[in-house]
């Protein structure tokens, strides 16, 4: 029987992950992903209307909140390509442009073909690279980063719905995907066992989200897809009916806005490349077209949380904390795979180059 709200699945990985008895981590690296869909529930006028006040508004915080090392706050929009809509994007990518923000791929597909689902992948990635969006690998092809839509990363809807291809991650590696940030999707019943990882997807397994190799230093390099998991656990200082702790999975909305205690919880969650405990990595998600998250996400719930995080990061014993991209930590991940230590902003353009060049 399915326990309720899928705790099944990872409550016992959950519990017996060994913890990190060694020093805390000096660097803290945090992205926020978003599953922008500005069409949701929406025509083109709204969608519109959705995507110029992140244009007008989210340039306050970029201005008003920088990181440890002078990076001003950043927001990583993976937008949806099934619902490309050429003013949308060209309202999105001016924002990039003027704040250092970037966007990626999002889709939501059911019943897929593998054939069908490639050439998707392939005009979306055209399409966004147009807008001087996406990045280019060293040897100079155009990759993106990848949510699932629904959650159902390589087909694992217990029902076999939101998807429909198993082998799409092969699929995603051979149209130029370089990381997918699908999960955690907890409560939802596609969340693996495989929980609070950087590792890499075995290629041609039947489950592909499971028991992959960990991302480590000096480990060589790995033929799977690389997958970048936020924080899950259970919150106690946060209760259901004033009993049972909340799930923590890095979700930014409107009820559930980001705080200083939630950052510690992720912390503690001690996201890391084994090997290089010196870095730890916190990938948040949420939905900021909605307009209930739009609100907090640009408000002042957003903006209290920078100013705590910022705060909180000047002083002697705590980390440092570094705004990251989806592409920058991906690139911070590589560097730290390679050997590379210090101060992890040197890395934000490792491997991966934005298509449009440096930006602010």
């Amino acid at each position: 029987m399915q326990l309720p709200r899928s705790i099944n699945k990872w409550l016992a990985p959950y519990l017996l992950r060994k913890r990190n008895n060694g020093p805390r981590a000096r660097h803290l690296i945090l992205s926020i992903c978003d599953h922008f869909e500005p069409f949701h529930k929406a025509d083109l006028y709204t969608a519109i209307q959705r995507a110029k006040k992140w244009r007008e508004e989210f340039l306050y915080l970029a201005q008003n909140f920088l990181d440890s090392s002078g990076t001003p706050a950043r927001h990583t929009f993976f937008y949806p390509i099934e619902q490309y809509n050429e003013q949308v994007i060209s309202i999105i990518a001016d924002l990039c442009a003027c704040t250092g923000c970037e966007t990626e791929i999002h889709l939501h597909h059911d019943n897929d073909t593998p054939e069908n689902l490639h050439a998707a992948l392939c005009a979306g990635k055209t399409d966004l690279a147009r807008h001087r969006l996406l990045s280019l690998c060293p040897e100079g092809n155009i990759v993106f980063g990848f949510i699932h839509g629904n959650w159902a990363l390589a087909n694992c809807h217990p029902r076999g719905i939101n998807c429909g291809v198993a082998g799409e991650i092969d699929i995603l590696q051979n149209a130029g995907c370089y990381a997918d940030f699908t999960m955690p999707s907890a409560p939802h019943p596609t969340q693996p066992r495989t929980i609070n990882s950087i590792y890499y997807s075995r290629p041609e397994s039947p489950e592909p989200l499971e028991n992959g190799f960990a991302s480590a230093v000096n480990a060589g390099q790995r033929k799977g897809l690389l997958m970048v998991q936020g924080p899950l656990g259970l919150n106690w200082q946060s209760r259901k009916w004033g009993l049972f702790p909340r799930i923590e999975n890095g979700a930014l909305t409107q009820a559930n806005p980001p705080t200083l205690q939630r950052m510690r919880l992720w912390e503690k969650l001690n996201i890391q490349v084994t090997g290089m405990p010196d870095w730890s990595f916190i990938k948040l998600y949420t939905h900021g077209a909605l307009p209930g998250n739009q609100k907090m996400l640009l408000g002042k719930p957003m903006a209290e949380f920078y100013r705590s995080i910022c705060e909180f990061s000047l002083s002697d014993d705590t980390p440092e904390i570094h705004f990251a991209t989806a592409r920058e930590m991906v690139n911070i991940i590589h560097a730290a795979e390679d050997g590379m230590t210090g101060n992890p902003n040197n890395y934000r353009n490792y491997r991966y180059q934005r298509i449009m060049g440096q930006h602010p």
